[in-house]
């Protein structure tokens, strides 16, 4: 099988970095465990060469007309579809999902481009009536300056796509930390945005040490404006980094994303999609479903058939045709799959599916499906990111409703009824950011992405998503 890597750099001021004398960390297949390249780590020089460049080009890019921003981005995300066999193929390697998975990602990664290229064109502001005679007030929005971006491994191409488009729209440069995970498709598409004729230096790309990075960039006086995509634990961390400079971020954090499945509900689309969605990017996946809140009327029948479907499940390498579920990321994943299960058997869950990691190389985990599994099981309390599905019985509605809000999570959360009334009311209710009714597919390009409560706060995508990198601007003139 033809493993070709791309080379790996830092994209600094412009240029393509190769490491050098620098610290490398290895990137590794999850598919096999082995070495596709090492990507370079930034020094705190090229850091401060980056901020540098940063602060040199904010004026300059600000000040530049929509229409040039927009026709960057547009040509930029053309090159992301034309080139998306390519990167798909280095996503897949680096990250582990299917290739199919990989490329529907990094077209959706190009529509962003796309999207925002023409709110670029429609940052307006307004003229306020004054009550005095002789003054005219106005509003601008104005690009807020220099970013500091932070996205994880398992969305590679969406999740920096959403902030960059957003960002470079609104007239701000950005430095971004990609996860040094999968190296490779954030660079592809700094590529693109290079080749679509972006000035040098505001988009810059550095991968490290994350606490090293973050604290440098999130420090510095260059950075105005801070987003970050990735677990609960270092958003707080983040977030208290960007207070003390009293910088807005913009989090998306971790996510438990409950099902409510009723009586009434179109049992065969809840379960059958309901694995698709579950073990969709071997359930690495923010959104995710994962516990399945089941009314006792079709309990039996949606356990049944969501088992079936979980069994068919083909696990393997991603570059393989026909590949439904990869390999988890690291092996730090697959030994947190065996802690869950074996926690939640421990208190009583039943395994109705999968619980094991799969032999051979590579970092793969059975699909999983757990029954009876006590509130205070490990996998109840924390996201589990990977493949296991957890399936619990429910007599009403606020027992269902009081149980998918009991977690600090908001991110995302679903219900299947075919109760108009009942719709309406888990949608008020539902403690989360997105609401998939009857539907799993709850994500696109021209609608918000975030979430509530320890979710984050903050939204990417839309047209809620350029407002975060703006800043309102008063002008009263006599």
């Amino acid at each position: 099988m033809n493993v070709t890597y791309d080379p790996l750099y830092l994209f600094i001021a412009g240029e393509w970095i190769a490491a050098g004398n620098r610290d490398t960390a290895a990137v590794i297949n999850p598919a096999d465990g082995s070495v596709l390249g090492r990507v370079p780590l930034a020094t705190s020089a090229d850091l401060d060469r980056a901020l540098a460049t940063a602060s040199s080009v904010a004026t300059t890019w600000r000040e530049s007309f929509p229409d040039v921003r927009a026709a960057i981005l547009r040509r930029a995300g053309a090159l992301i579809r034309e080139r998306a066999p390519q990167i798909a193929r280095s996503l897949t390697l680096e990250e582990g999902k299917p290739l199919t998975e990989a490329l529907d990602e990094v077209n959706r990664a190009g529509e962003y481009f796309e999207w925002f290229a023409e709110e670029a064109r429609r940052i307006d502001g307004r003229v306020v009536p004054s009550n005095r005679p002789g003054v005219q007030q106005l509003v601008k929005r104005q690009a807020i300056g220099p970013v500091a971006a932070f996205t994880p491994w398992n969305f590679p191409a969406i999740t920096p796509a959403r902030k960059l488009a957003a960002a470079l729209a609104a007239g701000c440069p950005v430095i971004i930390k990609p996860g040094e995970e999968s190296p490779a498709t954030a660079l592809a598409l700094a590529r693109a945005l290079d080749d679509a004729g972006l000035p040098k230096g505001v988009l810059q790309v550095v991968f490290g040490v994350p606490d090293m990075v973050s604290s440098h960039l999130i420090a510095s006086s260059v950075i105005r404006k801070v987003t970050f995509t990735g677990s609960v634990p270092v958003g707080r961390l983040l977030s208290s980094r960007a207070a003390e400079g009293v910088k807005p971020i913009t989090l998306e954090l971790g996510g438990h994303g409950p099902v409510l499945v009723f009586d009434d509900a179109d049992v065969e689309a809840a379960a059958v999609g309901g694995v698709a969605n579950r073990f969709r990017g071997t359930g690495q996946v923010c959104i995710s479903s994962t516990r399945f809140l089941v009314q006792r009327g079709v309990y039996d029948r949606f356990v049944q058939r969501f088992v079936a479907a979980t069994a068919k499940l083909s696990v393997g390498n991603g570059l393989v045709d026909g590949i439904q579920v990869g390999p988890l990321a690291n092996h730090r994943q697959l030994e947190k799959m065996e802690q869950l299960v074996a926690d939640a058997v421990e208190r009583g869950a039943r395994v109705l599916a999968g619980g094991k990691r799969m032999q051979g190389p590579g970092y793969f985990f059975a699909p999983t499906v757990l029954a009876d599994v006590p509130v205070e099981a490990r996998v109840m309390q924390e996201e589990p990111f990977g493949p296991i599905a957890i399936i619990c019985p429910f007599d009403t509605m606020d027992e269902a409703l009081t149980e998918a809000n009991r977690l600090p999570y908001g991110l995302s959360a679903y219900a299947f009824t075919r109760s108009a009334r009942t719709a309406i009311d888990v949608g008020d209710r539902l403690d989360a950011g997105m609401i998939g009714i009857n539907q799993y597919r709850i994500i696109a390009t021209e609608l918000p992405f975030g979430g509530m409560k320890e979710s984050g706060h903050g939204s990417e995508g839309g047209t809620e998503g350029i407002g975060y990198y703006l800043t309102n601007k008063f002008i009263s003139q006599a």
